[in-house]
């Protein structure tokens, strides 16, 4: 079985197999969306395929709508997309071993904004000035909402659009802006712009994007005044934030030999141009969450049939932060460091280490939920639950502690800082009593030493301030005794790092005792965790 229009019209074939397949009539959806589209979407990558693109065929399957997706990407449209008439296969991957397997055909248009045919420019084109257009939504990472390098200087696509105006663009967000000047021609259509990207507070990263853009061209004379209050005004251009969380990574080797004795023989690698990996299927965890801002001037897809939660903007946000702050990245943080330092490869293996797993409970339940953001509409302590019960422990899954260790001093402020901050604003709780923080934090201390608890040297993952902060343990050998206050004093003090003084919130001696007790002796890294977690 190869995966293409042709060949999936042996149901019986594919359905012998165990593959869910559309429930719908493909070819009478594509022309529903010729005709009138209703969503296009930018960023062909695994989490548009594994979930949004699966929200849209739940929603076709039900009879909820009868119009599909049209993807905007890359080189992945002409090598994967097209080749196989914009179908993908959805392999889930549960906890317990077993995997569901979805063919998706929601996806009925495929457009590679790469390519200069004006064919495609055109296409685009009218697909933006079309009256029923609701939705423009992305997945091209933070980065793709970026018009300036590290140095803050604008980057030369984007300067250069910004010189000629909205006539031939360059840049990712110059080409989407154009093609919004085209919409604001057409009599300043309504649409949502909305960004899927799993960063906080997407929908103003796009607005100050595409607003930057109007901006400029209107000082400039390029394009009409209007243009600018047009992309400004809510009622007309709205930027909803969302919170979207799912695990879709590269292809599993162990999920290809599942798929090929069942049959499915589309499984080859498909290298870009930038060294990512595609394939025809996907595999992705189970538990997914999509929560957006109910801001739609055009209306929208009624996607809440599919899972998808539709809210306010303040309360995308508390999601956002009890995700971020609380219940899942801190304890992913908390495993990264300590599994690289007891030579762990896996955050799945991680979970059946006693001690690590004891100690990201105790960070989410005990010193975390108090706390708590609570967004009302997810449950924190269920989202714990099965984080630590479904997710993590999930041998599918193959993320590493290493990975999850890259940036890692680009992250303590939220992931821990925040629930320090609230320890230390509220009278009834004593920051200074936390204990599974303090040690996290000396853990990462000691991680900066470059040796694991075997005093084996270990290679650290990349991080902007990794020269900085090493330099300062440097001196500190395993076997080491005593005081270690004038080398972590630099680190612990740094509010950039931990957004507080540890010392002025009376956290960093406790730190400075737990480091000694950690870089004590060979084995030391064990013994402190089985001291202190039970």
């Amino acid at each position: 079985m190869r995966l293409n229009e042709e060949t999936l019209k042996k149901t019986s074939l594919w359905e012998a197999a165990g593959f869910d397949l559309p429930q719908f009539d493909r070819d009478q959806v594509r022309k529903n969306t010729a005709k009138n589209p209703g969503w296009i979407h930018f960023g062909a990558g695994n989490i548009f395929r594994a979930l949004i693109a699966h929200a849209q065929q739940t929603m076709l399957n039900k009879g909820a709508d009868d119009k599909g997706i049209i993807v905007v990407g890359g080189e992945v449209i002409d090598k994967l997309y097209q080749p196989r008439d914009n179908l993908t296969a959805l392999v889930t991957i549960k906890a317990d071993g077993s995997i569901n397997k979805t063919v998706i055909g929601s996806i009925v248009e495929s457009l590679n904004m790469d390519d200069q045919q004006d064919e495609i420019w055109d296409r685009l084109k009218t697909i933006f000035t079309s009256e029923s257009l609701q939705m423009v939504s992305f997945t091209i990472t933070e980065k793709g909402y970026s018009l300036q390098d590290a140095k803050g200087e604008y980057l030369a696509s984007v300067a250069e659009d910004f010189k000629k105006g909205p006539k031939n663009p360059e840049s990712y967000m110059g080409k989407v802006a154009s093609l919004m000047y085209e919409r604001y021609q057409k009599g300043q259509q309504p649409v949502a712009l909305v960004s899927m990207d799993n960063c906080s507070h997407n929908g103003t990263k796009l607005y100050n994007a595409i607003s930057a853009f109007a901006a400029q061209w209107v000082k400039s004379g390029l394009v009409d005044a209007g243009f600018e209050t047009y992309i400004g005004n809510p009622s007309l251009v709205a930027f909803p934030w969302t919170m979207i969380d799912k695990i879709t990574p590269r292809p599993d080797p162990k999920i290809k030999e599942m798929l090929k004795k069942d049959g499915f023989e589309d499984l080859e690698d498909i290298v870009t141009s930038r060294n990512s990996f595609a394939s025809s299927f996907v595999n992705a965890e189970e538990p997914e969450y999509l929560i957006i801002e109910d801001a739609f001037p055009n209306g929208r897809p009624k996607l809440e049939e599919a899972g998808v939660i539709f809210t306010q903007k303040e309360t995308v946000d508390k999601v956002e932060k009890m995700k971020v702050c609380t219940c899942l990245n801190p304890l992913h943080t908390a495993l990264a460091i300590f599994g690289c330092l007891l030579g762990h490869t896996l955050i799945s293996q991680e979970m059946k280490d006693p001690e690590l797993k004891r100690l990201v409970e105790r960070i989410g339940y005990e010193e975390g939920l108090p706390v708590v953001v609570d967004p009302v509409i997810v449950n924190p302590k269920n989202f714990i639950d099965e984080v630590l019960q479904v997710r993590f422990p999930n041998p599918f899954m193959p993320d590493t502690p290493q990975r999850i260790a890259t940036d890692t001093s680009q992250k303590l402020s939220i992931r821990f800082g925040e629930t320090i901050k609230a320890y230390a604003s509220r009278s009834d709780l004593d920051v200074t009593g936390l204990q599974m923080i303090p040690l996290v934090l000396a853990g990462w201390c000691r991680y900066l030493m470059g040796v694991d608890d075997e005093g084996n040297a270990m290679e650290l993952s990349p991080d902007p301030l990794l020269e900085e902060v090493t330099a300062h343990v440097a001196s500190v050998h395993i076997g080491d005794q005593g005081d270690f206050h004038e080398q972590l004093q630099p680190i612990l003090s740094n509010k950039a790092v931990f957004g507080v003084n540890l010392y002025e919130v009376g956290l960093g001696s406790k730190v400075e005792e737990y480091f000694a007790e950690l870089v004590a002796h060979r084995g030391a890294v064990r013994a402190t965790l089985t001291k202190y977690v039970s």
